[in-house]
């Protein structure tokens, strides 16, 4: 089966989905194809491009002047700080500021921390985080600002994290819990509420990672008593550019990078330059889509955003249904659709991370293998030539991240789904994976 004949018919809520997003079906060049590469950047809503021309042209002059552009490209930016709040359930949009990349703000954070410390205390990351966190506190440790750098393992069996090893870590001279939501290679969730009161304890900063978790995951900044979270708006269904959360009273008193003449109150104070007014317009186009899909399932999801009002119970709404709709896209990958084998039992075919169907409560549906004895690379050239499929295989540390690392692997294939993503494409993906397996043992 290929993306030719893998197009059947989708229930009216989810051809509405599909249509939100231009390149469901077809690229640019309009060969229908299965887009399984929303881990590294998902597909993009039109809304959002139509949006972020619109911000660019409208709202050219800079913020503080007279003139209409001026007033409005003031609205626009509160506007998207508004969304970014209600999406996170903050307190308030004073407590969200833009950056360059969720790496460029991780580094931002690190080096206003680092003025906090003496060079005897310890960081605690996970042995599955993204390079983003890791190379800031890596940094600090090269430059002697602290002691160690150190990493929970985690168990290669299921990909969950080993909380006694996690504990074991931790000390009176913690100072900096960072942490993945979610591992961008296996897909395992992190228990991340049970890490931040555990590094409360020993009062430790603490930094979620959330890049690879908003896709996928109600996320409520309230309820999780983080300190600061980070994601990437384009991993989000948007442009490049991210966003991040920080308690109000730790942006007004840690000190980041800033020119002299720039504001000292958050959330300026954190923003490196001239804000990008269509970035912030563009990820109120992605709520506004969130939005929309929240009306649409409310009622499905009812008892679990009970407790929100307003924008943010319909936006809980959304994530809620996106949630148990992409556990049902888990369990055909592992399971097998279509009448196709699924990952799980698949022979040929090392599969990192959570493994059985009956563990779709403990990943979203992000899936990394490989073929035994074939090229990652070569594998995913072959998806893409034979069955149009597009997939990702990559050197920078397997996906920037340190988890391949534990599988004593430097590279896999990747196939990470989105919520617009189908079980129909799933059997058209796991017709293809037999068929690579057969195409690579008999080279």
């Amino acid at each position: 089966m290929t993306a030719q004949t893998s197009h059947m018919v989708l229930s009216e809520l989810h051809q509405a989905v599909r249509g939100e997003f231009p390149r469901a079906d077809v690229d640019a060049n309009g060969r229908r194809r299965i887009f399984f590469e929303n881990g590294a950047g998902s597909l993009v809503l039109r809304r959002v491009a139509e949006t972020e021309a619109k911000a660019r042209i409208d709202c050219s002059a800079n913020v503080g002047g007279p003139s209409w552009e001026s007033k409005r490209n003031e609205e626009v930016i509160m506007e998207g700080r508004r969304a970014v709040s209600d999406f996170l359930n903050a307190p308030s949009e004073s407590c969200i500021f833009s950056g360059e990349s969720a790496t460029s703000i991780l580094f931002h954070l690190s080096y206003a921390l680092s003025k906090e410390l003496s060079g005897k205390e310890n960081v605690i990351l996970t042995d599955y985080e993204h390079y983003a966190n890791i190379s800031p506190w890596l940094e600090l440790e090269r430059r002697g600002v602290i002691k160690e750098v150190r990493f929970a393992r985690f168990n290669p069996a299921d990909g969950q994290l080993d909380i006694p090893h996690f504990v074991s870590l931790l000390d009176s001279r913690t100072r900096v819990v960072s942490i993945a939501g979610v591992s961008n290679v296996m897909g395992s969730i992190t228990p991340a509420a049970q890490l931040i009161r555990l590094a409360k304890e020993v009062s430790a900063y603490t930094i979620l990672d959330a890049v690879h978790t908003v896709p996928h995951i109600p996320v409520d900044v309230e309820k999780l008593d983080c300190d600061f979270l980070v994601f990437s708006a384009y991993k989000l269904f948007s442009r490049r550019g991210s966003f991040a959360y920080g308690q109000k009273e730790l942006l007004e008193k840690l000190e980041p990078y800033k020119v002299v003449p720039a504001p000292n109150e958050p959330p300026e104070k954190w923003e490196m330059g001239t804000r990008d007014q269509a970035l912030f317009a563009s990820i109120s186009a992605v709520i506004e889509y969130l939005n929309w899909l929240g009306n649409e399932v409310q009622q499905e999801v009812g008892a679990e955003i009970s407790e929100y009002t307003g924008r943010r119970r319909i936006l809980k709404a959304a994530l809620s249904w996106i949630r148990k709709y992409e556990q049902t896209l888990s369990r055909a990958m592992l399971s097998g659709a279509g009448g196709m084998e699924g990952l799980s039992d698949m022979k040929d075919v090392e599969l990192y991370g959570p493994r059985g169907p009956e563990r779709t409560d403990q990943r979203v549906p992000t899936f990394t293998f490989n073929i035994i004895g074939a090229d990652p690379h070569e594998v995913a050239q072959y998806f893409w030539d034979k069955h149009a499929i597009a997939l990702l295989a990559e050197n920078s540390g397997g996906f920037y991240s340190r988890t391949l690392k534990t599988y004593g692997k430097t590279i896999g294939v990747r196939a990470s789904l989105a919520h617009f993503n189908t079980v129909q494409e799933i059997a058209g993906f796991l017709s293809g994976l037999a068929d690579a397996v057969r195409h690579f043992k008999a080279a």
